[in-house]
């Protein structure tokens, strides 16, 4: 098992026939958190439960990311959200896995951390990366 930081494949050929939608508030876009135990990458074709963080406060499934602002830089598309952060939890996360939440559960990109990140009863926050032609979270060249 492991999680690999990836675009879902599923995603790229959905992106092709219109599957997804990211001008902010015509789909939601849901971040969910993964123990190492997951087995996520560019296989992973739609949000799944196994290997999914738990822990106080925390809920299954994730939470909905805001600010979904796609827009180009040079001759990059690039996808942006505001950080997210999960108040007063008691989890441990290895990655996390972002997907459609209005059409299907569908997969978009699974994250690795690197290693795994606790909080004991305080913030756990996802930082985003600047929205750049190299650097966002989500970009196609």
């Amino acid at each position: 098992m492991a999680i690999a930081s990836a675009i879902a494949v599923s995603f790229k050929q959905e992106l092709l026939v219109g599957t997804h939608n990211f001008t902010n508030g015509a789909n939601s876009f849901k971040l969910a958190l993964y123990t190492s135990s997951a087995n996520l990458g560019s296989g992973t074709t739609a949000y799944v439960t196994a290997g999914q963080s738990s822990g106080t406060n925390y809920t299954a499934g994730g939470n909905a990311l805001t600010n979904v602002t796609p827009f180009a830089t040079g001759t990059t598309a690039v996808c942006d959200f505001s950080d997210l952060t999960f108040s007063n939890v008691t989890v441990t996360a290895r990655g996390c896995l972002i997907y459609n939440d209005t059409n299907s559960d569908k997969a978009v990109c699974s994250v690795d951390f690197g290693e795994n990140k606790t909080s004991n009863a305080g913030d756990f926050t996802v930082v985003f990366p600047s929205p750049t032609a190299t650097g966002a979270i989500i970009r196609l060249a």
